[in-house]
């Protein structure tokens, strides 16, 4: 008898199911993925071979090239605790909405005196005509003051937590009397040791650091 013959059939695979759980795990890791935190100002940091990551709670100081600086204090940091120090210790008489809306900013780029006068506005002045916070004059150096109320917000914490969250991004074309007075900021609020924002680049090879990496 002859051999019966089957049609042959194309297959086909229903691909909806996969398609719903690849949009299903896009959609989640673009909500859970933390998103980088907006910069105060664009600033060209020097280069390095450090290949430490900056962590999520950070308190970023930045000094333009000009030598004007700035404050951001990240969303995981004690924000709120922050704000009200330094009104009460200063006497800045910002409401609790003025510090609600002071807390919503990205970062702090106006004199003290400025500050309360400056939530009035009604369209952000971009960072490049921000005043910054005035560090150039020693006998009125406020950036004390807001490095004085971070160390008061956090006071009974570890102190080596607050010294790994302090940062100080400089533009590479900055002098060294800003960073300088950064530094004394820091050291009158008691916080001795911060890290410092670089651009990283990799290890020369033939070099000691080279070297080490290849014996470890």
């Amino acid at each position: 008898m002859p051999r019966v013959k089957i049609p042959r059939k194309s297959t086909n695979i229903d691909m909806t199911a996969m398609c719903d759980v690849a949009f299903l795990l896009l959609s989640f890791f673009i909500l859970a993925t933390k998103q980088k935190p907006p910069e105060a100002l664009a600033v060209e940091t020097p280069s390095s071979i450090s290949a430490k990551a900056v962590p999520d709670k950070s308190i970023i100081i930045t000094i333009a090239k000009d030598g004007r600086a700035f404050l951001m204090l990240g969303d995981d940091t004690k924000k709120q605790d922050v704000l009200e120090n330094i009104n009460a210790a200063r006497g800045l008489g910002l409401s609790s909405g003025e510090i609600a809306k002071l807390k919503k900013a990205e970062f702090i780029g106006f004199p003290l005196n400025q500050l309360k006068g400056s939530l009035s506005l009604t369209q952000a002045i971009p960072a490049e005509k921000l005043p910054g916070i005035p560090i150039k004059d020693s006998a009125n150096n406020e950036m004390i003051d807001w490095m004085r109320s971070i160390s008061n917000a956090y006071a009974g914490t570890d102190q080596r937590k607050l010294e790994q969250m302090i940062l100080v991004k400089g533009d590479n074309n900055s002098l060294y009397p800003s960073f300088k007075a950064v530094k004394d900021a820091l050291k009158k609020a008691e916080i001795y040791k911060f890290r410092i924002v670089t651009n990283g680049e990799t290890v020369p090879v033939g070099s000691e650091l080279y070297n080490e990496s290849l014996k470890k």
